[in-house]
């Protein structure tokens, strides 16, 4: 190819914001002539590529915008770990239909079982399926919107949300709310009830999250509105961080 055509189709592509059809056309070009195959076999390829590429960009695009603190997958955890957890229910969650079906997960069980493993597993999935996906704990979710209610941004931040197919509530239960914080965080689920989907992940039975809201009354309406359409993950057994670092030192010593 001439330089000038050549020049003007660079020019063209980046126009189109197509770079890797920009970054492969002449490779897989010479692909194609070495081959013999045709001029649209040659561009369903490169089409093949772009899209490929595209979709790649977008799922990490999606991830960022989680807001995960790790990235993990289902893969890498030991379901062993925890005899309690049931796999199938969690690899049929990690289809996402229930995201779609505006449902909830709340995952229970004491600290270091793989709690945030297994959110972070089902938010992952959520992302590559190509759904907006909010990460946060819920002390963090509470001081947000008591910063965003001083500030007089609450209805902005609560609309933000909302946007997430999927808002992920890390920790509830570590840390008891004030009145006012516990108010926020009923009103922030209340408005996803039957819109978007939430996973809870929390250290505390239902019976002891009184102790985290301070009222019967709060906390009788917000396990109302979640446990309406809700899949339970039972995480109790021993911690499973614990275990996975006995693993390592094991496998160290051999």
């Amino acid at each position: 190819m001439s330089e000038v055509p050549q020049l003007l189709l660079d020019h063209h592509l980046k126009t189109l914001k197509l770079p890797t059809f920009l970054r492969e056309y002449s490779k897989v070009a010479r692909q194609c002539a070495a081959e013999g195959l045709d001029h649209v076999q040659f561009l369903a390829r490169l089409v093949e590529l772009e899209l490929i590429d595209r979709e790649r960009r977008m799922i990490e695009r999606r991830i960022k915008a989680a807001r995960f603190p790790a990235v993990k997958s289902l893969d890498s955890f030991d379901f062993k770990a925890i005899p309690a957890l049931n796999k199938m229910q969690v690899l049929e969650l990690a289809r996402c239909e229930w995201i779609e079906r505006r449902e909830n997960v709340i995952a229970l069980g004491p600290s270091g079982t793989g709690k945030t493993h297994i959110a972070l597993g089902l938010g992952l999935a959520a992302c590559q399926k190509g759904l907006a996906v909010g990460f946060t704990t819920a002390a963090a979710l509470v001081h947000e919107l008591m910063e965003a209610r001083d500030e007089r941004r609450l209805l902005r931040l609560q609309k933000q949300l909302v946007r997430h197919k999927l808002l992920i509530i890390d920790e509830l239960g570590f840390v008891p709310l004030s009145k006012t914080g516990a108010e926020l965080l009923f009103e922030t689920i209340s408005q996803r009830y039957e819109q978007g989907a939430i996973l809870i992940t929390s250290n505390l039975p239902f019976d002891e999250w009184t102790e985290t809201f301070g009222s019967e009354r709060l906390t009788g309406a917000l396990l109302d509105r979640l446990t309406h359409h809700v899949n339970i993950l039972e995480m109790n057994g021993e911690s499973y961080r614990l275990s996975q670092s006995r693993s390592r030192k094991k496998n160290a010593a051999e």
